[in-house]
């Protein structure tokens, strides 16, 4: 395949124009583009490139669809969120074609990182078939001094304010695509005014996150951090055994009730995008005091995880890439879904209640390994939604997806200092 002349053929991506301009520079590479969109605003931030193509048919027609496109000569798949349906089902079928798969997603080692790898991403990453003592190998004596994420995510109101454009435009022109629908729940319908409120409320939820937060930096209480994720969100709902916010935070709250020393707290931190769909106030409320710790439980509601955790005794999540976080920090976690992350290295293997009573902390060596491997492979400097987020990554995503190896191989088949060459496993 590496005589052929490339093809990548997109799918649905970040909102925004982050795949349109990945796409311009990679023609400025010879390489040919197209994409298929699902509703208006897959076509409005296509900005007009060319071989953009509505997708019209049923759901049992796309296998057929994608099928005709590999077999006339697309070489490479690009998509975001490699769990979706569309995507899952059009990665599984790009692999029998010996097609490339180009996934995305947001950073493991966020805020100041994307996510770029091959065959897939999350639960289907190829991390998953990679032991720390391979990266160790890899890294040999070599490795360079250890980046860290700076404490910022920079380009949050973008990425409201691009979700809020992106349904906007899918509400507009929904009579151009009637056969579409989206994966998740509530559909465009409801999307699009969440997203707008979520938008406009940004400056009234910023003065009463810094009102929670600063009360926690007065607080003389220790405290355990639970990590919230968007329960819509495919990693969760995909991922995990919970198939609801209700049931992880009751069971989180289960073991802290039952574990914990009596002066400890719990503070649940919402997700950045928390959207009010959910409403966890009282959800937290209602589930405390049924536990009977109502006045140890605590809510933030987004803002910069950092100061929590720099106070914090431990994390508990279902798979937030949040836990990253946390085990920079070297704080003891207890995760229940497939992450990258989730190694026995790292992860306590203990029952909550036993977790919250003495928490086993992670192999901080083991971790320093993993983290420098990451860097160095698959986390790529910049971000999908701010202008000067995508410049980083136009700069450095369009070599790594004309590599004939991804980052993992090249990284692991490169000789390493006095050490032996090691495969990939998949």
């Amino acid at each position: 395949m590496s005589d052929t002349p490339r093809h990548f053929l997109f799918l649905q991506g970040p909102h925004g124009p982050f795949f349109a301009g990945l796409a311009r520079h990679l023609m400025t590479a010879e390489s040919s583009v197209s994409r298929i969109g699902f509703n208006a605003g897959d076509r409005l931030f296509w900005r007009g490139l060319p071989g953009y193509e509505a997708y019209h048919g049923a759901p049992e027609a796309w296998a057929e669809t994608v099928d005709a496109k590999f077999q006339a000569g697309v070489t490479d798949l690009v998509c975001y969120g490699a769990s979706r349906p569309i995507h899952a089902d059009a990665i599984a079928r790009a692999k029998r074609h010996d097609v490339r798969v180009h996934a995305f997603e947001e950073g493991y080692l966020r805020p100041y990182w994307v996510t770029y790898e091959r065959g897939g991403t999350n639960a289907e990453s190829p991390l998953h078939g990679i032991f720390i003592e391979d990266m160790r190998l890899a890294l040999g004596d070599g490795t360079g001094p250890l980046h860290r994420a700076r404490d910022a995510w920079g380009d949050m109101r973008q990425h409201v304010f691009w979700g809020a454009a992106y349904h906007a435009s899918l509400l507009a022109g929904r009579k151009a695509y009637p056969s579409f629908r989206s994966h998740r729940e509530l559909g465009a319908e409801g999307e699009f005014p969440i997203y707008l409120k979520h938008l406009l409320a940004m400056p009234k939820r910023r003065i009463a996150r810094r009102i929670a937060m600063a009360k926690m930096r007065r607080a003389t209480f220790p405290y355990h951090v639970v990590l919230c994720q968007l329960a819509h969100d495919a990693n969760f709902r995909d991922n995990t055994p919970f198939a609801s916010q209700r049931e992880f935070l009751d069971t989180v709250l289960t073991g802290f009730a039952a574990g914990s020393r009596a002066h400890h707290h719990l503070v649940v931190k919402a997700h950045p995008l928390e959207d009010g769909r959910e409403d966890l106030s009282e959800l937290v409320a209602v589930l405390s005091k049924s536990h009977g710790i109502a006045e140890r439980v605590h809510l933030v509601t987004g803002g910069k995880l950092a100061p929590l955790l720099d106070r914090a005794t431990s994390v508990v999540t279902a798979n937030s890439t949040g836990a990253e976080q946390a085990l920079w920090r070297g704080l003891p976690l207890k995760a229940f879904g497939a992450a990258t992350y989730h190694r026995p290295e790292f992860v306590s293997r203990q029952s909550l209640a036993k977790f919250f009573a003495e928490p086993d902390g992670p192999d901080m060596e083991a971790y320093w390994v993993y983290r420098q491997f990451l860097l160095e492979t698959s986390q790529v400097s910049g971000g999908f939604y701010s202008a000067s987020g995508r410049r980083k990554l136009y700069r450095a995503l369009p070599d790594l997806m004309l590599d004939a190896l991804s980052p993992y191989e090249k990284r692991l088949s490169a000789p390493a200092t006095g050490q032996q060459h090691i495969r990939l496993v998949t």
